[in-house]
């Protein structure tokens, strides 16, 4: 079991770093084509966890993450973002992080985010339920499917293999 987790670690960072150097070189691209978007702040999100499901349940899951998060997203696609939450184990945690948001179907309205970042609140007893933790600190990647209109943001957030939540926002 932790093999496979960590072969799918490994494969979601490849393609975590593919998907950003991307991001990087059309950025590049396009600001020597005269068309740079610049990284100024486009637009802020603020959201809250609505419903999380774990995959694997256990009887110290909790479920009720009470999720407040925050994200500035720039011109450029990047944006970046930080949130408090009950972990799984419901002790206090936080993440801040950064990440890139591509447009898919070629919609306005369907977006594909992946984020990364440091998640800290993992305390004893369950400091080894994610890899990575031995100062208290962990990387995280989120992969992310969103949805948003007018001024309504609903997204569902996949953390790691263990859990999917899914959060609703305003954007201003």
């Amino acid at each position: 079991m932790v093999r496979n987790m960590f072969s799918g670690a490994r494969l979601i960072c490849f393609f975590t770093v593919v998907l950003l150097c991307q991001s990087v070189l059309a950025d590049q691209e396009a600001a020597e084509a005269g068309e740079s978007k610049g990284w100024q702040v486009d637009e802020w999100v603020i959201q809250t966890s609505i419903y999380t499901k774990h995959f694997d349940p256990d009887p110290d899951h909790v479920n009720d993450q009470n999720l407040l998060g925050i994200e500035a997203w720039m011109t450029n696609g990047w944006l970046v973002g930080a949130a408090v939450f009950d972990n799984s184990f419901g002790q206090n945690s936080q993440l801040v992080y950064v990440g890139y948001s591509w447009p898919l179907f070629s919609s306005k309205y369907w977006y594909f985010k992946l984020t990364g970042g440091l998640l800290h609140g993992y305390k004893p007893p369950y400091e080894d339920k994610i890899p990575f933790n031995s100062l208290g600190v962990a990387p995280a990647v989120i992969p992310t499917l969103g949805f948003r209109y007018k001024y309504f943001v609903a997204e569902a957030n996949l953390g790691g293999l263990a859990v999917v939540t899914f959060t609703a926002g305003v954007r201003f």
